[in-house]
C-alpha cells in the first residue's frame, strides 16, 4: 500500500513492536501511538507543554522534520533527553520515515 509505512517501536519496558502507519491522515506520532495503545499521557494535547510524549529515535532521526525551538525548549527540562529526544506530539509522519524506530520515554504520572 503506497500510503502505509512500517515503524519500530520499543515500550517502557522493552517489547518491540512495528505498526503500521498511514501516511495521508493527519495525525501526529503522538496520536499514532495512543491509538496503537501505547501508554502516553499527552497531557497537554499535544501543544509541546508536558513533554509526557518524548521518545528517543533510534533509527532515522535525519528524516524527521527540524525540531522547533519551542520544542527543544520543553526538551531541555527533561533530565534524561539528549540529541535524539524528540515529542512526538510535534511529528507528522510521510513515506520518508518508512523504518523509523524510536523508544517510548514519557511519563506516565
Amino acid at each position: 500500500m503506497e500510503n502505509l509505512i512500517t515503524i519500530s517501536v520499543e515500550d517502557r519496558d522493552g517489547s518491540i513492536r512495528d505498526i503500521e502507519v498511514p501516511t495521508d491522515i493527519n495525525l501526529n506520532l503522538m496520536e499514532i501511538l495512543k491509538a496503537s495503545e501505547y501508554e502516553v499521557l499527552a497531557t497537554c494535547g499535544g501543544m509541546a507543554l508536558c513533554a509526557t510524549c518524548h521518545v528517543e529515535i533510534i533509527n532515522g532521526a535525519d528524516s524527521l522534520t527540524e525540531i522547533s525551538d519551542q520544542e527543544l525548549d520543553m526538551l531541555d527540562t527533561l533530565p534524561d533527553a539528549d540529541d535524539n529526544s524528540r515529542l512526538a506530539c510535534q511529528l507528522h509522519l510521510s513515506q520518508d520515515n518508512e523504518g523509523l524506530t524510536l523508544k517510548i520515554k514519557g511519563a506516565l504520572q
